[in-house]
């Protein structure tokens, strides 16, 4: 993989899927339908996966594409593949909240190398760079050029005092009773993918996930986490989070700055 190709293909398509959501977005109403799984779905996810999922088939030819909403997609079984999500937060975005995240990664051998995470509504982006370090960049965020760009890592955690983000939709007692495990001086709420986001800023030094998601929802940050020195591990065993697994589900898992002392299940 030519990695600054790469990062250059993933950080333009996710700001043009941005401007195509916004341009939705704030329009007097649009459509909201229901997936098979009851799952929303807008013609804002269409729209920006159309143009993620072209973009990235012109670019990297050779290499498998998985994308949340081309369900053809989730038959194959790969272990080095780009994978999508071109809306994540969509319960956020239907209620205009602003949590909603573009979502690109590269997995290699099952471990999310690269990714690119963009909240549009928020104008946050945060990516790996060629040589897989993560930065936000700031300013305009233009599309061609590249503007300024801080050097993320996460937080040195005291676990006398930790700070702890959790899902603004899908917070359950389970999560909760978890958290209660840990010393926490505050706690935060956000949606989509930006958990993650939070984790690789130190805004937070834990985020843990007692509940069903995909690997289009977790791939590309996880990515920005792990190139911010983060680590994310299965919630039960606390054992290595891969990517590839049959029909792309994910088990519970926690997302953490390495240093916070994970508390048993």
């Amino acid at each position: 993989m030519d990695f600054d190709n790469l990062e250059s293909v993933m950080r333009r398509l996710a700001l043009e899927a941005g401007d195509a959501i916004l341009t939705i977005y704030r329009a007097e109403d649009f459509e909201v339908r229901s997936k098979s799984d009851e799952s929303p779905v807008t013609e804002a996810d269409e729209a920006a996966d159309a143009l993620i999922s072209t973009g990235l088939r012109a670019a990297f030819p050779e290499v498998p594409l998985v994308t949340e909403e081309q369900a053809a997609s989730h038959g194959q079984t790969v272990s080095t593949f780009l994978i999508v999500d071109p809306l994540d937060g969509t319960k956020e975005f239907v209620q205009r909240r602003g949590d909603f995240t573009v979502n690109i990664a590269y997995v290699e051998n099952g471990v999310p190398v690269r990714g690119v995470v963009y909240a549009p509504a928020k104008k946050r982006l945060f990516y790996t760079r060629a040589d897989g370090a993560t930065v936000e960049e700031t300013g305009d965020l233009d599309k061609e050029t590249v503007g300024p760009c801080t050097d993320l890592r996460v937080s040195s955690p005291d676990n006398a005092a930790l700070m702890v983000v959790a899902s603004k939709s899908h917070r359950d007692q389970a999560t909760d009773d978890y958290i209660g495990k840990y010393a926490v001086r505050d706690m935060t709420s956000a949606g989509s993918s930006l958990k993650f986001c939070l984790v690789a800023t130190g805004e937070a030094d834990l985020y843990p996930r007692l509940g069903r998601t995909m690997e289009w929802d977790t791939a590309a940050g996880d990515a920005v986490l792990r190139g911010a020195g983060g680590k994310v591990v299965r919630f039960d065993d606390h054992s290595d989070f891969t990517y590839g697994k049959p029909g792309f589900e994910n088990p519970f898992f926690i997302a953490y700055a390495p240093g916070v002392d994970l508390q048993p299940v």
